[in-house]
């Protein structure tokens, strides 16, 4: 059955590799990132019914835009994944300025919630859907030095569990911590050190197989792909 999947941060890293998955076995995939040349890049690549927009998550106003765009051609999504987010360079929390804090908590946790509030009451009204919300080991440990990254991803561990409580029957909302894999996230955190961990290419072959299989008894259950 093909599903359709609403995907968030799709440029680099675990959300290209998921979206090209996706597509590879022959799911439609509707995604956002703000990089208009990757944006660019997917559109040319993938033709119709993909689509791919250049969005920055943390505009409550172009979430909605977006997503009442998506839901006027489309039914609502069989898998909305909230991919979205930042790190911050490795620091002390004294020495990490308000700006740099401020724009980690906004894509982490505030887009999150734009894209759910805009997307979910349609797979609500249809009564299915999953909602993955991607967090973090640091999102149920702790780490010197991401003091703002850790927040943010407990607090995904929190946003989705209540979210939990609060959907019918027939849908579920579960926070998936992907594992420690070699992005250019974990270049930034562990340094030379990140060569040493899954690399992309190993985990989506796990990860997308999971995704797909997620069903409403699996609502509020925290998750972790294999490594």
């Amino acid at each position: 059955m093909t599903k359709l999947i609403v995907i968030t941060g799709v440029s680099r890293g675990l959300g290209l590799a998921m979206t090209e998955k996706f597509i590879e076995l022959g799911h439609r995939v509707v995604g956002c990132a703000r990089s208009s040349e990757a944006v660019k890049k997917l559109n040319q690549k993938y033709s119709k019914p993909h689509y791919f927009t250049c969005l920055d998550v943390t505009s409550d106003d172009r979430v909605k835009a977006w997503a009442t765009e998506i839901l006027a051609n489309n039914q609502a999504p069989d898998l909305l994944v909230n991919n979205a987010a930042l790190v911050n360079y490795p620091a002390p929390l004294w020495n990490i300025g308000s700006e740099e804090f401020s724009q980690l908590i906004d894509v982490n946790i505030k887009g999150t919630a734009n894209v759910i509030r805009h997307f979910v009451p349609a797979m609500i009204a249809r009564k299915s859907g999953i909602i993955v919300n991607f967090s973090s080991g640091w999102g149920r440990s702790t780490s010197p030095e991401v003091a703002p990254y850790c927040a943010s991803k407990w607090a995904i561990e929190g946003l989705t569990r209540s979210l939990a409580q609060e959907l019918p029957p027939g849908m579920a909302a579960v926070p998936l911590n992907p594992g420690i894999i070699h992005t250019d996230m974990l270049d930034i955190c562990f340094g030379e050190d990140a060569v040493n961990y899954t690399s992309i290419k190993a985990w989506v072959q796990k990860a997308v197989p999971l995704l797909l299989k997620l069903k409403p008894s699996d609502n509020g259950v925290p998750m972790t792909v294999p490594g």
